[in-house]
């Protein structure tokens, strides 16, 4: 199984076509450049003290990038280097783990510093996404010089895989909205194992892989790279990623972009239902854009996964398309506007007994290559969220939701719900939190950036991430557009405002609106 908020190549480069207005009448008088109010000071952090020189004066030695995975090398300017950093950083004079980096230098003059890049997941690679999104944020290079890496237990970086392609392959065919006893048993056992198979993987670093650790990560970053203040672009789960870092260290931040942005006040259940809503949201605009009415539409879907629970469709592959399978597919093309012709096709085909297409499109989400090898990221996003998450429905709490879940999402709400006690069930280590802490008082203006049309991390978490950064702090902009995130997705409203906060520290009236 597989939380639905990984950012994917599908969304990056999704074209959509927006226009550009005031949230108010008026000049929108609070454009410029400004700073928060401070009601009361961060709380102290008893691992906030002077880390050891061995770390804060390492020089990384940036080379010429491999190819990382299937994808190939980078070509260009990349470069790429290794960050050593405390694998617990309650001994930050312990133990080192290494952090893979990869970095474009600013191409003008007028260098304003390094500007960090985290795409999601959690467990999204850095490395392999940046030179990606590199032609998207090439205006950002003009004064910024570009740069990612893989989290610790992603990719390069002591990356974790719990399970072979084999036992992934298995794992395919457990049935996520069990109906019967059988499939309830095998699909906590599914869970179980996988979370045994973690541990036997991770060893030590199973308990200090936490967005926080991460967060601590990303400040020790800033001072290697030279950079007084921390410029960050976060999307999607790097917008919790940012807010944790903010409440660390709020007089270390720089400019801020959270773009997609995860709801910091939902808790595990909240996340859930969140998502059941904003699939459904974005469900229900595909229908409406190929005539249908949302209803009907949904329940002819809705149709057609039950009888794929009942029977798998084969597919071309050999392989069988399964109702965990089919709703996967349906989610990628949801996260691009762009995409919503590729669903028509593989809905059409799937209608007439052929799984190939939604399968195929599965795969890509599933990390799946065309010689059956899957990559780690599933893995990373689930030890990651499950040392962040405290909280750990039973069964029983489960049942007594999914009639809502279902009456939410008719078509994502049973899988949504039963992942609510799936997903870290039995799992070896407690979580941290119920909710993440992100409140930032005395940090510069932060930009939280949302989509009225976002899937996997709906409008309504925008505004709830600004108001927890504080009063002064956050600053809303939103885009009234369709697929995961905002920059880069067709609106010269949306990029020009970003640009003009990160290279010249504009900061727009909060409330603006690019329509």
């Amino acid at each position: 199984m597989s939380r639905f908020v990984r950012w994917t190549a599908v969304a990056a480069t999704a074209v959509l076509v927006a226009g550009c207005s005031s949230g108010s009448s008026g000049s929108g008088g609070d454009e410029g450049k400004g700073g928060p109010t401070s009601p009361k000071a961060s709380p102290a952090d008893p691992r906030t003290a002077a880390l050891p020189a061995s770390l804060t004066t390492q020089k990384p030695g940036w080379h010429r990038c491999e190819g990382t995975g299937n994808a190939p090398a980078p070509s260009g300017d990349w470069r790429c280097a290794t960050l050593k950093v405390p694998l617990d950083w309650a001994k930050p004079g312990g133990e080192t783990i290494g952090l893979s980096l990869i970095r474009a230098r600013a191409t003008g003059d007028d260098r304003i510093g390094s500007l960090l890049f985290n795409f999601g997941g959690p467990g999204g690679s850095g490395v392999s996404s940046m030179p990606y999104y590199g032609s998207t944020v090439a205006k950002l290079r003009e004064r910024y010089d570009l740069v990612s890496w893989d989290p610790r237990g992603v990719g390069a970086s002591e990356g974790i895989r719990c399970r072979g392609d084999r036992e992934i392959r298995t794992a395919e065919t457990v049935d996520a909205t069990p109906d019967t006893p059988a499939e309830e048993r095998a699909y906590f056992q599914d869970a179980t194992d996988f979370g045994k198979g973690c541990v036997r993987a991770a060893g030590k670093l199973m308990t200090h892989v936490s967005t926080t650790d991460t967060a601590r990560d990303m400040d020790l970053m800033r001072q290697v790279l030279g950079d007084s203040q921390t410029h960050y672009f976060g999307i999607s789960y790097g917008t919790e990623l940012g807010g944790v870092y903010a409440h660390l260290f709020p007089k270390h931040v720089g400019r801020m972009v959270l773009d997609a942005v995860v709801d910091p006040s939902a808790d595990t259940v909240g996340h859930a239902e969140n998502q059941a809503r904003g699939f459904q949201r974005a469900l229900d605009d595909y229908l409406r854009s190929t005539g249908q009415d949302p209803k009907q539409g949904t329940r002819k879907i809705a149709d057609l996964l039950a009888e794929i629970d009942a029977g798998p469709l084969p597919a071309s592959s050999g392989r069988k398309l399964t109702e965990t399978l089919a709703i996967t597919g349906i989610v990628v093309t949801l996260y691009s506007k762009s995409a919503w012709p590729m669903l028509t096709s593989a809905l059409k085909a799937a209608e007439g007994g052929d799984g190939s297409k939604l399968l195929a499109l599965a795969d890509e989400y599933n990390d799946r290559d065309s010689t059956g090898h899957y990559g780690t990221a599933t893995h990373a996003q689930r030890v990651i969220s499950c040392l962040d998450e405290r909280q750990r429905p039973t069964l029983a709490r489960t049942k007594k939701l999914l009639p809502e879940f279902e009456r939410i999402s008719p078509v994502f709400g049973a899988l949504l719900g039963w992942d609510t006690a799936g997903w870290c069930h039995d799992w070896p280590v407690a979580g941290q939190y119920d909710t993440p802490e992100v409140a930032a008082w005395g940090a510069a203006p932060v930009l939280v950036v949302g989509n009225t049309g976002d899937p996997a991390t709906p409008y309504e978490g925008a505004r709830r991430m600004a108001d927890e950064l504080g009063k002064g702090v956050g600053v809303e902009l939103t885009w009234k557009g369709e697929g995961h995130g905002a920059y880069g997705n067709g609106s010269d409203c949306v990029d020009s405002t970003v640009n003009a906060y990160l290279l010249n520290g504009t900061v727009p009236r909060d409330g603006k609106v690019c329509a």
